[in-house]
């Protein structure tokens, strides 16, 4: 018998197609000793030293393939993100994918060779998973759940508790790249030179961390951009976020894009992108740092953080024209199933 060129129902029952789907797709992909003796947890040596760290996080991406990445790629990149900027080491991951009756497994073994791939780049393994069909209709192709483990080294304080007016505000490269390039997809839109900035950053958090800069506190501006991060840092810190516009980094065909659909480019998702804020003094050696990586040489000097008076919003727009802007968090969903 011909073997299944598309998920079935009976890949989700357990059985026969389940099994192959497992040793023959997933295990050649992500094996590691923690995931090859296929037992209902992954039993993980000895954690280093610190403070454990976990996150959580859900990808419905559309479309599922995009220039620079795919719904897999994202999934381990995002999560591995989510740890790094928490000053973890990532240890683990889980991955979990929901997948819908009739896709293509071409589709499918795209987005685990994605998975693996993003692993390998950030030194993690994926060590447990699972797999859920839904019948054809109930679904859209395929959803992943993913969830990381990591480890905060003792004597490592970092967070928004930390940050300080003066602080400098600094991005690892061009904003929007992820958001404006899944956008054209969906719109088919044209747009050459335009990729997602997908890409797990645990290496060059660990790198700027390493060179000793005052790092207060990092994020990664997925969903709502650089503004809408912003805002979660004012309304937890109480300060003032100050960005300058002349300073904030865009690629032309990002700001194409946004200009065709009506978006401003500081509330577009990045998926490979850090906000960090430093102490003033280490600004200069921290942005140095940043782009002596690879994933880097686009950093920026974006802002500052100041003390905020009664009444003053939260975050502003300081303009070519030397005006100020309020940046104030979206009222509804702009750009949905970008991450």
């Amino acid at each position: 018998m011909k073997p299944p060129d598309r998920i079935l129902l009976a890949h989700g029952g357990g059985g026969r197609l389940t099994q192959e789907l497992v040793r023959e797709l997933f295990l050649p992909a992500l094996s590691n000793p923690a995931l090859k003796v296929l037992s209902d947890s992954a039993i993980l040596p000895e954690l280093p030293p610190g403070r454990p760290a976990l996150t959580t996080d859900a990808f419905v991406v559309d479309p599922p393939v995009f220039p620079g990445g795919d719904l897999g790629y994202l999934s381990v990149c995002g999560t591995v993100n989510d740890l790094a900027v928490a000053g973890a080491t990532p240890v683990a991951l889980t991955w979990a994918l929901v997948l819908e009756e009739g896709l293509e497994l071409d589709l499918l073994r795209m987005f685990v060779a994605g998975a693996a791939r993003a692993a390998a780049e950030a030194g993690v393994s994926i060590v447990a998973g699972d797999t859920k069909v839904v019948p054809r209709g109930k679904g859209d192709r395929a959803y992943v759940t993913a969830a990381g483990l990591g480890v905060v080294p003792p004597g490592r304080d970092l967070g928004d508790h930390r940050i300080a007016a003066g602080d400098a505000v600094l991005v690892s490269g061009p904003l929007g790249d992820h958001g404006a390039t899944v956008m054209a997809c969906r719109h088919k839109l044209e747009g050459r030179g335009l990729r997602s900035d997908c890409a797990p950053l645990a290496g060059l958090v660990a790198a700027l961390l390493a060179s000793g800069a005052d790092v207060h506190a990092m994020h990664d501006p997925t969903r709502g951009g650089l503004a809408t991060t912003c805002n979660e840092v004012a309304s937890r810190s109480g300060l003032r976020v100050v960005l300058e516009q002349g300073a904030v980094p865009v690629r032309p065909e990002v700001l194409g894009v946004c200009e065709v659909l009506g978006l401003d480019p500081l509330y577009v998702a990045c998926e490979g992108r850090v906000v960090a804020f430093v102490a003033t003094g280490d600004a200069d050696r921290a942005l140095q740092v940043l782009r002596d990586h690879p994933l880097g040489q686009g950093a920026a000097r974006v802002g500052r953080v100041s003390e905020r008076g009664r009444g003053e919003a939260p975050v502003v727009l300081r303009t070519l024209y030397k005006t100020e802007r309020a940046l104030d968090l979206l009222a509804g969903a702009e750009l949905p199933r970008i991450c």
